[in-house]
């Protein structure tokens, strides 16, 4: 099994291990080997990312081999507590941060075929005044555009509009903080349901690693769980339903932005996914950056800026067009996890983002915050 990107030979990957005995590491990837290049120069993946140089100080940086990366994924599943030797998410003292409704093709038709109460007949003249409007294409909308508030007038007459299209396709985005610094999980860790769902998915995203400046400095994979019968009970409870023990999960490297990877490799990305359950239940899914509603620049600078800093820097999940329909159990209603669901999420460049699925209360506990870790690296005389 590999996680890492298809070109990872010529790929600068940073990530980051815990070792036992040790503690937190900052990695690379250097021919299928992990090097610890943890340094009192940079001890955290946000100082390498807040560097001008980021790209270059990875490929540079001298480091300690510490086992192949077969060898590690190996560990990672056998592990069974957090002190021992498994890959963590690749972001360290980052906020975690998450944009929802950014594919409003997705978002209106799912909005058009939940107020046309199973009538095809009555969605498709919902659907056709909308392309009416801007053409012939849904995929034409814009968010915040002319075309968009056009739609919008004519999804209110039809008695339509919702705070999330709101968001889908008017002029601000959902940016909403999805998990606390040093608690999203990695590759093979347990991911999180709160044990109070019923109705739940992954959410498979790819998350932008950004500096303090505002600058994209890289990309990774992400899974935004999703509490779908929480969030729906109300948007206020959209922290219950997103912010939860190990409901994040990061990884399983950072590829940075260099003359090999760029912008355009992002907003060209293909993501898939496969829930593959106990119960021999199997879902695939898909999401395509190319029909993302707004730029990931645009995205990033409603969250950065004058009005708000962050001098670590952020991840910041990008949204996702996957809305799992499938029956699981019984005709009608659709898809939900179960305990032990393993969830694959993967794209060629960024490599393969492996979680199971439990409850929020069975994964092992966040107990290693920044408190914790800024007195491990004070220890290694690292600061």
């Amino acid at each position: 099994m590999t996680i890492l990107p298809v070109d990872h030979e010529t790929a600068t990957l940073i990530g980051r291990v815990w070792r036992n005995d040790i503690g937190p590491c900052v990695v690379t990837v250097r021919t299928g080997q992990l090097f610890d290049i943890t340094s009192a120069e940079a001890p955290t993946v946000a100082d390498i990312l807040n560097r001008d140089d980021a790209a270059d100080y990875v490929g540079s940086a001298s480091g300690e081999a510490i086992g192949s990366v077969d060898d590690w994924i190996e560990q990672s599943k056998a592990a069974s507590g957090t002190h021992e030797d498994h890959l963590l998410a690749p972001c360290d003292l980052q906020a975690v941060k998450a944009c929802g409704v950014t594919f409003a093709k997705s978002m209106v038709e799912r909005v058009i075929e939940e107020k046309a109460d199973g009538d095809p007949q009555k969605a498709h003249l919902i659907r056709q005044k909308c392309i009416d409007v801007i053409g012939d294409s849904l995929a034409n909308i814009t968010a915040g555009s002319d075309e968009a508030m056009q739609i919008k007038s004519v999804l209110i007459a039809e008695g339509l509009w919702s705070q999330y299209l709101e968001v889908g396709i008017g002029p601000d985005a959902e940016v909403f903080t999805k998990a606390q610094p040093l608690s999203s999980v990695g590759c093979f860790a347990d991911v999180g349901l709160h044990p109070v769902s019923s109705w739940n998915n992954p959410e498979p995203e790819i998350v932008l690693a950004v500096d303090a400046a505002g600058r994209i400095k890289g990309a990774s994979l992400g899974n935004d769980v999703n509490l779908r019968d929480v969030e729906g009970r109300s948007a206020l409870l959209l922290g219950k339903a997103k912010d939860n023990n190990a409901s994040c999960a990061i990884g399983p490297f950072i590829r940075l932005v260099d003359s090999n990877f760029g912008l355009d490799d992002i907003r060209s990305a293909y993501l898939s996914m496969k829930v593959t359950g106990k119960d021999g239940f199997v879902l695939d899914g898909a999401s395509s950056m190319q029909e993302i509603s707004r730029d990931i620049t645009d995205l990033v600078g409603q969250t950065i800026g004058k009005y708000h800093q962050y001098p670590d820097g952020f991840m910041l999940f990008l949204g996702t067009m996957f809305a799992p329909i499938k029956d699981r159990d019984a005709e009608n209603e659709g898809f939900t996890h179960k305990i032990g669901d393993r969830v694959d999420i993967s794209t060629d460049r960024l490599g393969r983002l492996i979680n199971t699925v439990q409850y929020s209360s069975d994964c092992p506990p966040w107990g290693f915050g920044i408190s914790a870790l800024m007195r491990n690296l004070a220890s290694r005389n690292l600061i």
